[in-house]
Order: structure tokens, then sequence, then C-alpha cells
């Protein structure tokens, strides 16, 4: 499953990239938790959970129904 979370997230990445952020995968655990780290702009923005929820992991489950939650991790 990590393979399959690492190409959306690279789908995901150009929007991010644009505004000077970007995402990097950490961890996906055995129970669907996906766990990545925002860098650059996104590190320090403060819609980043907006981003996080919204973005990243909205699009994650409907593509992956196993994830079942995105953290960040600092």
């Amino acid at each position: 499953m990590k393979e399959r979370v690492q190409e959306v997230l690279d789908q995901v990445r150009p929007a991010l990239q644009a505004d000077g952020g970007d995402c990097e995968l950490v961890d996906v655990s055995e129970d669907g938790i996906v766990s990545v780290k925002l860098t650059g702009a996104c590190g320090s923005c403060p819609m980043s959970t907006m981003t996080l929820k919204m973005g990243i992991e909205r699009t994650l489950m409907e593509n992956i129904p196993e994830v079942k939650e995105v953290v960040q991790v600092r």
C-alpha cells in the first residue's frame, strides 16, 4: 500500500510546490494511518491543517479505500 500512497502523493505534490511547499511520506501503518511531513511553505503555513485534511487526506481516501487517516509529523 505504501507504493500506492506515494503514487497519489506524487499527483498532489505539484499543487503544493506551486505555493512553495511540499510533502514527504513518512510512514503507512498496518491500520491505514498515513504519516506525512509538510515541508517548505507548507510546514509553517497556518492553513496547513486544512491542506492536510481537505487536500491530501481526501485525495488519498478517494483513491485508496484502505487509508483511514492522514496525520502530520514534524
